[in-house]
């Protein structure tokens, strides 16, 4: 497992807004999860209509090959295929007239699909 900060050593950042972080460490307590340990797991997958898509889910603890992110107490794991295409990104957590979700800005995105779930790097 690797952490933005090992030796000094320069990684790709992933940064998390306060909203983001204070709706995930919401969810993660409601499932029952220790806060200290557990985190957010950011991944990208295969789909959608553009070839890629984000996607997030809780776990216990990180991968030995992850790459660790702290932001506001939130601990969030990245495995090292899904990092080449989300580095320098911010996950956000927005409201508004559609719903509320957690959202990725992701500099690397070329083009997205129409409806905005999916994208190519």
């Amino acid at each position: 497992m690797s952490t933005e900060s090992v030796g000094g050593e320069s990684r790709p950042r992933i940064e998390v807004t306060e909203d983001a972080a204070s709706q995930a460490l919401a969810l993660l307590k409601d499932e029952g999860l220790d806060v200290e340990e557990a985190g957010l797991r950011l991944f990208v997958q295969q789909g959608g209509c553009a070839g890629l898509s984000y996607g997030m889910r809780f776990d216990t603890a990180p991968e030995e090959d992850d790459t660790v992110y702290e932001h506001h107490d939130l601990r969030v794991f990245v495995d090292p295929a899904s990092l080449k295409y989300i580095e320098g990104s911010v996950l956000d957590y927005e409201t508004g007239l559609q719903g509320a979700g957690f959202n990725v800005e992701n500099p690397n995105v070329v083009s997205e699909c129409g409806c905005g779930e999916s994208f190519r790097t």
